[in-house]
């Protein structure tokens, strides 16, 4: 029920807000303000300014560019933990640097070279370069984009023509309460996330109540974008000092983990942030050489890990939404239902509607439960899984079947498992993190068998038009890659095949960090300089091959932004008209 106005200002009061702006732009005050004006505010005007001046994929591009520069220099100041028997190339410290700040993990330099002082540069880099806080970034960019407004009030311009206007816009709970000044004899007393109930206006006033509402839908969408940032920023610091928290706590109480971190020297609260970064960044990083085959006995470290790669990578979506229901829940702030309602128009990709988030948690299940069928059926009484328990094996497989989709580390050697496990490993690492099953796309939609074409951007032009599909390009990497690394295929054809060629491409691409690495014993002419390292396949490559990786991992780093790219290349118009012919069938 509409809540009665308690009384009804004067109209002296209600333009004061406005007349104390006219009186300012009216007397000559002019110095004043250019007096009070500072080098910050110029400076966040200018700011501003680059923001919507610049492509969403620059600013990402430069941010991802800069981030490793800077990380490349902090690992090349600080000191290796084998500074006196091995010191990495510059080369290293660079793809090093890259690998960590795209959260790919590929490695060509074994991790316990890096000292404790590495570690950490290293973890500001994943925590940089996750997927979650650069998207903090991105609200923080679309928030500055928003004319900012004070506290929880709006103020309502007015021209000198136009006499009507609101008297008070304020937030009260899940509603908003407007009320009209005194000259317009009429109100209305509740608006909720645009649904707004009018009492009878005359024609003249509908042109000012529009502007407030546009005003109040700026204000609105202002503050969600403010609200869903501080939401992200406490995902990330729960997920981040919670994780850590238990993977120390673990590391403490079971002797095995502890006694395997005090031989290599590694200390346990180094290891638990950075694992536990690295994890929810998806970056399969670990401070180990073996990563975590050396922990594939301790299945409760792994069950712990488990839930912190889906928190951050394929979940993440849902987990939000969930979040953000719940807090709606209990706060009733309008702020909560406007994300829920309205994600669309706040730009935040991972915000998705309901259904969407149901089919996706469906997706990323199925395609956890096909995983771990197909692994256990063909590796369970393999040798990479020998010395383990039965319920050892099934946490291993688990883990390994839920790293595939782009989180990286592993419990279990890649090399030795069976091409089929790989190959669909590969199919995984391919595909995009919210890759979602949705029975209505094959079905009968709005639009279908309408006979009409797509309608075209004129203003495209023939560079957008020759853009290549992602597989396009991640096939021309393969080529370049076998290209510069055709010597030693040719002399080492079982580490360097074609399949293991792809795995690392396609790891890189996918920023997970999968690898079927490299095996002296596995080299068809023997040599006693041969050491195996417990480094990816990509440690082995040629400073040629090593930098197509480095494009690899930026492109899949930033493929977001190619998503939808190479529609204009059509295989048949035949084809096409088939399938016109085929859902036009079946509609009716």
């Amino acid at each position: 029920m509409a809540r009665p106005f308690s009384h009804i200002r004067k109209m002296n009061n209600v333009f004061v807000p406005c007349r104390r702006k006219l009186e300012g732009i009216s007397c000559n005050h002019k110095l004043p303000c250019i007096r009070q004006s500072s080098c910050k505010g110029l400076i966040r005007s200018l700011f501003r300014f680059l923001l919507f001046l610049l492509n969403p994929f620059i600013i990402e591009l430069i941010y991802v560019l800069m981030v490793s520069v800077l990380g490349y220099l902090a690992l090349r100041v600080t000191k290796p933990r084998t500074r006196t028997s091995f010191r990495p190339k510059d080369f290293d410290l660079f793809f090093t640097s890259v690998s960590s700040t795209t959260v790919a993990s590929m490695s060509t330099v074994e991790m316990e070279v890096f000292s404790n002082t590495q570690l950490i540069i290293m973890t500001i880099l994943m925590l940089a370069g996750g997927e979650v806080f650069t998207s903090l970034l991105g609200l923080q960019i679309a928030e500055s984009k928003i004319a900012k407004f004070h506290d929880n009030k709006v103020d309502v311009e007015l021209s000198s023509s136009n006499k009507a206007s609101f008297d008070r816009i304020e937030f009260h709970d899940n509603k908003v309460d407007v009320e009209l000044n005194s000259s317009n004899k009429a109100s209305f007393d509740r608006i909720e996330l645009g649904l707004v109930t009018l009492s009878q206006l005359e024609s003249e006033q509908k042109p000012n109540i529009h502007n407030g509402l546009k005003t109040f839908d700026k204000d609105i969408k202002y503050k969600s974008i403010r609200c869903l940032a501080y939401v992200v920023l406490g995902y990330l610091l729960v997920v981040h000092i919670g994780g850590s928290s238990l993977v120390s706590l673990y590391i403490i109480l079971v002797p095995s983990a502890r006694q395997v971190l005090k031989n290599k020297g590694i200390e346990i609260q180094t290891f638990a942030v950075f694992t536990t970064v690295s994890t929810f960044a998806n970056c399969g990083f670990v401070p180990t050489n073996e990563n975590m085959i050396i922990f594939k006995n301790n299945s409760g470290l792994l069950l712990l890990l488990i839930p912190q790669i889906l928190l951050g990578n394929t979940l993440y979506p849902v987990i939000l939404r969930f979040v953000i229901w719940g807090l709606e829940k209990i706060t009733r702030r309008v702020e909560f239902s406007y994300i829920l309602k309205n994600h669309k128009e706040l730009g935040y990709s991972h915000v998705l509607s309901g259904l969407h988030s149901l089919l996706l948690l469906a997706t990323v299940l199925g395609f956890i439960a096909v995983q771990l069928i197909l692994f256990c059926a063909m590796e369970w009484k393999s040798e990479a899984m020998d010395g383990l328990s039965g319920y050892q094996k099934f946490v291993a497989s688990l883990f390994q079947t839920v790293n595939s989709r782009h989180a990286g580390e592993s419990v279990v050697d890649l090399s030795i498992i069976s091409p089929a496990i790989l190959v669909l490993f590969v199919l995984m690492m391919y595909l995009p993190p919210y890759t979602t099953f949705d029975p209505a796309i094959g079905g009968c939609q709005e639009g279908d068998a309408s006979g009409k074409e797509e309608i075209r951007n004129p203003r495209k032009t023939l560079l957008e038009s020759l853009i290549f599909s992602q597989l396009t390009y991640l096939t021309i990497f393969v080529i370049f890659v076998c290209i510069t690394e055709r010597q030693k295929m040719m002399e080492d054809p079982l580490n360097f095949n074609v399949l293991n060629v792809v795995v690392e491409v396609i790891s890189a691409y996918g920023n997970v960090g999968f690898t079927t690495g490299y095996s002296c014993k596995r080299r068809l002419k023997a040599e006693g300089d041969c050491i195996d390292k417990w480094y990816g396949l990509v440690g082995r490559f040629s400073t040629e091959g090593k930098f197509i990786l480095i494009l690899v991992m930026f492109f899949g780093r930033l493929k977001k932004f190619s998503m939808k790219q190479g529609k204009a290349w059509k295989l048949s118009e035949h084809s096409k008209y088939l399938l016109s012919v085929t859902r036009y069938v079946s509609c009716v």
